[in-house]
């Protein structure tokens, strides 16, 4: 089986986590590029105030999916998605939805650190200023404060809020990206791969802050690491060839999975 450390198991799933209501919903999700079909009739109910892992070998759909929940597929002019995704039951494909405005209830932290060529306030202040969310500098430096506590990066940034924020290190520039992801209150924060590019120091960070950030937002996360997902997540989806093959609790994902599947790419025979 995995190996991973007894704590990580026990850390995510001290306190079992109920199956509540849940934030998002998709049923029967496909997605074609062109006439190559990348998924195939995804379902999968996502509770909220909690991390649920997507994992599986590269090129399985897990990021395609991911990118369904924030309509980020929409920019890709041969994509297109069928089925049905909703957040606490409003369809977000329906054509009348504002796709800027679900974009503001849906945070995404990409792969690669991606700050704005911007001073580290104006990256945080970026949204909130597009979707009006401060009316006075009072306000805003509140939100920016906020946002950068909040993301574990405001004691080491305060100093220097207008220097540059690509001057920051790789796991400064990827908390940022949280901060800036959290600065318009998102109901959903999307995390695709969000360690791949950092050192194991910046990584263990942002895994604390994944544990914090749970406490008030649905995230869901895209890793190639199932320690990782055994760390940080309460339930994990395991993805192969552009279906969900499994789904559950991730301490039983990884320790009792019931697909064949999932135990080989668990143990390490593929992927």
């Amino acid at each position: 089986m995995l190996n991973v450390e007894p704590s990580s198991l026990q850390r995510a799933t001290a306190q079992p986590h109920q199956l509540q209501e849940p934030k998002v919903v998709a049923k029967d999700v496909n997605v074609y590029y062109g006439e190559k079909r990348a998924l195939f009739d995804v379902s999968v109910n996502i509770p909220d105030r909690g991390v649920m892992a997507f994992i599986g070998p590269s090129g399985c759909g897990k990021s395609t999916f991911l990118r369904c929940i924030n309509r980020m597929n929409d920019t890709i002019p041969i994509c297109r998605v069928t089925g049905k995704i909703t957040i606490e039951n409003e369809d977000i494909y329906d054509p009348a939805l504002d796709v800027v405005q679900l974009r503001a209830r849906v945070g995404m932290v990409f792969q690669k650190p991606n700050p704005f060529p911007k001073s580290i306030y104006e990256n945080v202040a970026y949204g909130p200023r597009i979707h009006g969310l401060a009316s006075t500098k009072a306000e805003m430096d509140d939100i920016v404060q906020k946002s950068l506590q909040r993301a574990a990066l405001w004691n080491e940034v305060k100093d220097r809020l207008n220097d540059p924020g690509t001057g920051l290190s790789g796991g400064q520039q990827q908390r940022l990206c949280i901060a800036r992801a959290v600065a318009v209150n998102p109901e959903v924060i999307l995390m695709d791969e969000p360690c791949s590019a950092l050192d194991p120091i910046a990584t263990a960070k942002i895994e604390e802050l994944i544990d914090e950030l749970k406490q008030n937002f649905c995230i869901i996360i895209v890793t190639h690491s199932m320690q990782q997902a055994a760390r940080v997540s309460q339930r994990t989806a395991f993805f192969h060839l552009g279906v969900i093959v499994e789904e559950g609790v991730t301490e039983e994902i990884f320790t009792n999975p019931t697909d064949k599947r999932t135990q080989d790419y668990i143990t390490g025979r593929f992927g």
